[in-house]
């Protein structure tokens, strides 16, 4: 991201313009079939990857040509521009940023999970999978997709700690796939434990298994209506097994660790960000004044815990990218070893202003669960942004473009501007 803000500062052009001319083409350009080229495509055939994968779900063009509209990028930098004229010791700095973020363990094995889901006969659903939630709302999504399955209140589903007890030979919750592949292990639980309730209620009245609803927390099944719970008791009586395990592998992955080459993701995420900095040249010291960001969460299967991730691994990143210095002594003792001399992000370091937003056209190509996207580790490759705009700020000092490594701490920025400025 830096050799293409030094490329667009050498020719004297908006960076994100550079990046544009180097985006693989968009999704409706690109057709299914035909030879893989090495990178982009005027005939329409696929594009690869450096890694041989093809990339067919492409739709950056989109999200940073709506993000620039909304963000107000271009008039943003301009005004940006004659303030820093006017301006002697505070100089600002604006970036706009894109991230593709490949979805999958790489380690292929991983790339599955199991669950086990009980509904007992007074129409409450209790079931355990092999995700573990600490703090990013797994639990929450994966008993939306069972109460979605039996189309029941989100109230009648219970979730106990993942224990390998009840489903044994867990993969990691890691590379954001906890929602992806523990939600469509127990839909697949669910399926099976519905279709035997459509089986045995429709067999009962006579009737075609399709002609078995479950909606609202009612099952229709003929002429006959009654709520899951009773539906649940007649099965019970009429001894149909209520509890199933399901299992879910991701398909499609593939990947050669020797040579490097394979499909090791099974889709893209992607998302854009624009931050405004501020820089004080006498000392270093700045701040994030803005920031806007538009994510494809897919069709999202809970927006607010999305929009919640999004912050957080936005502000996350720019702490990776600013603050959080690791220093070792001369015996290689690590020195930044506590809250006192690693400084990680406050609350207090969030952007002034902070626009999050879910990408309104968003759908996963691929079949994930409600074909949504994993929203873990993409947004925090949005905190470039951050540190591209504290380089902007620099340039502003003078000629030529800054070298600056991360993380720009108070004290590399204000070495930075020193030499911009040195005689």
């Amino acid at each position: 991201e830096r050799v293409m803000d030094h490329v667009a500062h050498h020719l004297g052009i908006d960076p994100l313009d550079v990046r544009r001319v180097n985006f693989y083409a968009a999704s409706d350009k690109v057709s299914p079939g035909g030879t893989a080229t090495a990178h982009g495509t005027a005939d329409g055939t696929p594009q690869t990857t450096p890694y041989h994968m093809n990339v067919e779900d492409f739709v950056l063009h989109e999200i940073v040509e709506e993000l620039e509209a909304t963000s107000r990028y271009r008039a943003r930098r301009s005004a940006i521009a004659e303030w820093n004229s006017a301006s002697r010791v505070l100089k600002k700095g604006i970036a706009l940023t894109p991230v593709k973020f490949g979805i999958s363990f790489t380690l292929t094995h991983l790339n599955q999970a199991g669950a086990l889901v009980h509904v007992y006969h007074d129409g409450s659903i209790h079931m355990n999978h092999g995700g573990t939630e600490m703090g990013q709302g797994l639990f929450q999504k994966v008993a939306q997709v069972a109460a979605g399955s039996f189309c029941v209140p989100l109230e009648s589903v219970k979730i106990t700690a993942t224990d390998t007890a009840r489903v044994p030979n867990t993969s990691a919750t890691a590379a954001s796939s906890g929602s992806d592949i523990n939600g469509m292990a127990v839909r697949s639980a669910c399926d099976k434990i519905r279709e035997r309730m459509a089986m045995h209620l429709a067999e009962t009245r006579q009737l075609k298994p399709k002609n078995v609803q479950f909606r609202a927390g009612r099952v229709q099944a003929g002429a006959d209506e009654m709520s899951f719970a009773e539906a649940a008791r007649e099965c019970y009586e009429g001894r149909v097994s209520l509890s199933a395990t399901g299992f879910y592998q991701t398909p499609r992955i593939q990947w050669d660790r020797i040579r490097g080459m394979g499909r090791p993701f099974y889709y893209f995420a992607y998302g854009a960000a624009v931050s405004e900095v501020v820089l004080d040249t006498l000392t270093g010291e700045n701040r994030i004044l803005r920031t806007d960001i538009l994510h494809d969460a897919g069709a999202s299967l809970n927006p607010a815990i999305d929009i919640g991730q999004i912050e957080g691994g936005f502000v996350q990143g720019a702490g990776w990218l600013t603050t959080e210095e690791l220093v070792w002594d001369q015996q290689g003792r690590l020195l930044t070893h506590a809250p006192s001399t690693y400084k990680i992000p406050a609350c207090s370091d969030r952007p002034d202003i902070f626009n999050v937003s879910l990408w309104s056209k968003g759908r996963n190509i691929e079949e994930t669960i409600h074909r949504s996207k994993a929203v873990g580790e993409p947004p925090l490759m949005l905190g470039i942004s951050a540190l591209l705009a504290l380089s902007d700020a620099v340039a502003a000092c003078g000629d030529p473009y800054p070298a600056l490594d991360a993380p720009a701490t108070p004290e590399r920025l204000l070495n930075a501007v020193n030499r911009m400025r040195a005689p």
